[in-house]
């Protein structure tokens, strides 16, 4: 045929073509298949290959295919890196997506830190650690052994373990406060070891204070000011921190008018949120304002305690286990077994390690102390990090 009458009939079928249904196109094209020789289905093999079979990540500008990139779950991503060298170069050097994914597991992220590939070897990290947590491989025990009777009472700050009861200090402002049996609070200068002032108002015994600076501003305090948090077993108290005699509390808080719902002795302060466990679940006050801002509802709240509270996860123990919540859905998401040992109403006989890992893992802060109390055989039982290899 002609090239003229042959570009004449290949318009003409062409135009008869765009008004055939989709079914009639298989059809035609079904048919003209079983007419091709080899020569053809070659060349249509060729071209199906480059129009179906596109490489979209080379093609397409690494903006869109990082854009793409992130619709992706991070199991996906990582298999997606073993087609071929150029797909491992491109997803691996996605700072977003990798940052993503850390983020989703409860990762602390640097925003500083731009360098992909660095942030692709943390998610591999945080994914190990968080099966470790879900598999009871996340710690290891230890014991200190050398009282020759029972530690009633444990205290940890700054690395340092100690047998004292309530008390907390600030070497700025060369104070130590205590709580007491007597159902009082004392102030001292670290100094001299004096008392300097003595708070009352409590009914009880004095389980926990905490010396922090506010972060926030209200009506009763500004940013910077130091405030002296005490606990007993119905409420918080709020105190300004000064040198005069008999001082008044400027707020207390509780969960019952009536007093019938106990607050259990773990209380927590940053300087923005008071957080406190109770019979009923986990409290978390609004420091500016002093309103109830979340309350966590536990299954067995009574026997169920919170040893620490973070922006994404918190510490929380029983008599026969160590759990870590996740604060974004509220499920555990993993528990490590403890022995028998004796869990004080007072709260002074087991207390958390280093928590700064609660505000979110970052891959060097998932080390040291997590958890310790005292045991019937006058031993100390620790639980600790396990290096992630």
């Amino acid at each position: 045929m002609e090239k003229a009458a042959f570009e004449g009939w290949l318009e003409s079928v062409s135009t008869t073509f765009l008004t055939l249904n989709d079914q009639q196109r298989n059809q035609s094209l079904d048919h003209l298949i079983s007419l091709s020789g080899a020569a053809q289905l070659r060349h249509l093999s060729n071209g199906l290959e480059t129009l179906l079979k596109r490489d979209f990540l080379r093609l397409l500008p690494l903006e869109l295919a990082f854009y793409l990139l992130r619709w992706l779950d991070p199991q996906t991503l990582l298999t997606c890196c073993l087609v071929c060298k150029q797909w491992n170069k491109v997803i691996s050097s996605c700072t977003e997506v990798w940052q993503g994914v850390c983020r989703e597991l409860g990762w602390r992220i640097d925003e500083s830190i731009q360098d992909a590939a660095h942030w692709k070897g943390v998610y591999l990290k945080a994914k190990l650690r968080m099966m470790q947590l879900k598999d009871q491989e996340a710690f290891e025990t230890s014991s200190l052994i050398g009282h020759s009777a029972r530690v009633y009472a444990l205290y940890y700050k700054d690395g340092l373990l100690c047998t004292v009861f309530s008390v907390d200090y600030n070497d700025e402002l060369d104070l130590l406060v205590s709580g007491s049996a007597d159902f009082s609070v004392k102030v001292w200068a670290l100094s001299v070891g004096a008392c300097l002032n003595t708070l009352t108002g409590h009914t009880e015994w004095v389980t926990k204070v905490i010396l922090q600076k506010s972060e926030v501003e209200s009506m009763v305090h500004s940013p910077g000011d130091y405030i002296l948090l005490s606990a007993d077993k119905y409420e918080i108290k709020v105190w300004p921190l000064g040198r005069e005699i008999n001082c008044k509390c400027l707020k207390t808080l509780s969960v019952s008018d009536d007093r019938s719902i106990s607050l259990q002795p773990r209380l927590q302060f940053d300087g923005r949120y008071i957080v406190c466990s109770s019979d009923l679940g986990v409290y978390q006050w609004d420091f500016a304002s002093f309103e109830i801002l979340r309350v966590i509802k536990m299954q067995d709240p009574a026997n169920l305690s919170l040893l620490s509270f973070g922006e994404v996860f918190a510490l929380l123990f029983d008599n026969h286990f160590l759990y870590v919540m996740d604060l974004r859905t509220e499920d555990i998401s993993g528990r490590w077994p403890l022995p028998a040992y004796r869990k004080s109403k007072r709260g002074s006989s087991f207390l958390a390690g280093v928590t700064s890992w609660l505000n979110g893992l970052d891959g060097g802060n998932d080390s040291g102390l997590v958890f310790a109390t005292s045991m019937p055989d006058h031993s100390i039982h620790l639980v600790l990090w396990k290096e992630n290899r």
